[in-house]
Formats: C-alpha cells, sequence, structure tokens
C-alpha cells in the first residue's frame, strides 16, 4: 500500500482523474488537479483559508437562482469569462468584437417591431440606436434577431427588483432584408455590480472598482454566422477605462448625439429632446 504524503498526493491525484471514460473531462480534472495543488503549495494554504473558500462558494451558491448567476458574476470580475470569451472567439478584425454574456441574461425578451420602445415608458431619456447587421464582405443579414438587454437608470434589471417578475428594459428585434434595424430605449447609465452577494463581499475588501460603465447589451444569433454576444458602449461614460468585469473594447464604444424634438431614425417623430446612436454590426461567417 502506497502511504500518501505531501511529496506525493498530487501524483495520486492525477493518476486516478486520469481514469475518467472520457478524454476531455480526463485532460480537464488532472489539470484542474496539479493546478490547485500548485496554488495551495505556493500560497501555504492555511485550513482556516480552506474553509472560508469552502463557505464563500456554499454562499455564492445559495444566492443564485434563475434570475441571479453568481457564479457568473464572480467568473466575470476575476477576468475568467472575458479570457475564456477572447480564446474560443478569434474572429476576424474585421468583425465586431465579443464581450462577456454577464449575469442578467434571460430568455424569452419580447419581440417588437422595427424602432419600437422596449423601455415601456421608464423614466430616462429617449434613446434610438440604429444601423445594419452585415457579414465581413458587406453584404446585409437580413432576418437576424438581436436579444438585447440593459440596466435602468438606477442601475437595476428586473431581476434585482423584489416587486418586478417580467420583463423589462429587453427585447428582441429582427433585422430587415437590408440589414437595418432600429430599437428606442432610454440611455443606459454606469452602475455598480450586485454588491450584496459574496462576490461584492469580496471586491469590498480590495480598491477594485465595482462600477460598470454605461452600456447596452447584445446577442445576435443568426444561422451560418458565428454567435456574437457583446456590449455597446457610451464613448466618454466613467469606468470605461476600468470596468469591473474586463468587457470593455475601443470597437464597442459609440458616440451619443443629442438631438432636439423632431423626426426619429424609425420615420417618426418625438416631441422631447432624445439621443441617437448608430453601430454597424459584423458577423463572422461559421466555419
Amino acid at each position: 500500500m502506497q502511504l500518501v504524503t505531501e511529496e506525493n498526493i498530487t501524483d495520486l491525484a492525477v493518476e486516478r482523474w486520469a481514469t475518467a471514460k472520457d478524454p476531455r473531462l480526463a485532460e480537464l480534472m488532472t489539470a484542474l488537479v496539479r493546478h490547485l495543488h500548485d496554488f495551495a503549495r505556493e500560497v501555504r494554504l492555511t485550513e482556516a483559508e480552506w474553509m472560508a473558500a469552502v463557505q464563500w462558494l456554499t454562499a455564492t451558491g445559495k444566492i443564485s437562482d434563475e434570475k441571479r448567476e453568481e457564479f457568473i458574476l464572480a467568473s466575470d470580475v476575476l477576468g475568467l469569462s472575458m479570457l475564456v470569451v477572447q480564446m474560443n472567439h478569434r474572429l476576424d478584425p474585421a468583425a465586431t468584437p465579443a464581450t462577456v454574456l454577464g449575469p442578467f441574461h434571460i430568455e424569452g425578451s419580447p419581440e417588437l417591431e422595427y424602432g419600437a420602445d422596449m423601455s415601456q415608458g421608464l423614466p430616462g431619456t429617449p434613446l434610438y440606436l440604429h444601423g445594419t447587421v452585415r457579414d465581413l464582405a458587406g453584404n446585409p443579414v437580413g432576418g437576424g434577431v438581436l436579444d438585447i438587454w440593459q440596466a435602468d437608470t438606477e442601475g437595476a434589471y428586473e431581476s434585482q427588483i423584489p416587486d418586478i417578475d417580467e420583463a423589462r428594459l429587453r427585447a428582441k428585434y429582427t433585422t430587415r432584408e437590408d440589414g437595418g434595424y432600429c430599437l428606442r430605449t432610454i440611455a443606459p447609465l454606469g452602475y455598480t455590480i450586485p454588491m450584496d452577494g459574496p462576490v461584492g463581499d469580496l471586491i469590498s475588501r480590495t480598491a477594485i472598482s465595482h462600477f460598470r460603465p454605461a452600456h447596452i447589451h447584445f446577442l445576435i444569433n443568426v444561422p451560418g454566422y458565428e454567435p456574437l454576444i457583446t456590449h455597446l458602449f457610451q464613448e466618454g461614460a466613467p469606468y470605461l477605462d476600468s470596468d469591473v468585469v474586463f468587457g470593455t473594447k475601443q470597437e464597442l464604444v459609440v458616440r451619443f448625439e443629442e438631438r432636439e424634438p423632431g423626426p426619429t431614425p424609425d420615420g417618426g417623430t418625438i416631441d422631447v429632446p432624445w439621443v441617437e446612436a448608430r453601430y454597424d454590426f459584423v458577423l463572422q461567417p461559421r466555419g
């Protein structure tokens, strides 16, 4: 019988996990064991610190539900989410860059018509965002669905508000045959990530900014093209250089132009001051 020692425990654990029936699972688990053991040795992990980490993970699981993904938030603030995105979406430099999904995407957003208002009368400066969806060759992508979501002017998503149990500030728009899209919403504001959970508690123990710059989320999934998960950020917004989830990219920063009451990009009119932004998404063909 081989006795376990501090010197051989890693090799023994790797040997056991290498028996996984799926080769990729074996690769993942043996690498994970090695890195975890190396981490513990590097920092001389104490039993109290190990137990604190276990309790933190337990609390993270308990606060997570169908509306709140605290583990995704943890991955985001550690930079892991953005690293995985960039490794798995090595797009053409001309294609729109991908960013993190974030913890607040939900399925089943309402489908709205070209130029329809997804803000449902919520307070804020009206924003018309419009442009085209095209491929790398410049061809329009018609019939593409843009799944869009954002926070309100208090920096909150509906899942963070106890009395709200319906989708708001989120919608799906379908591009026209010429690739054009147009949506109406309210101008986003920067906001803090949720600080009332284990991730927020950990962030509060550092000098890390817990704010995100003003942005709107997009998920564009069109048959024949690489799916695109990305954000658009307001030019000049605070925290562009210190986004807590590392999601900001220069190619995704958009100018918001102030407009007087009058004609709007959807062919209608508006009787209050509003803001206009334009962005053309470029999709990369699959394969």
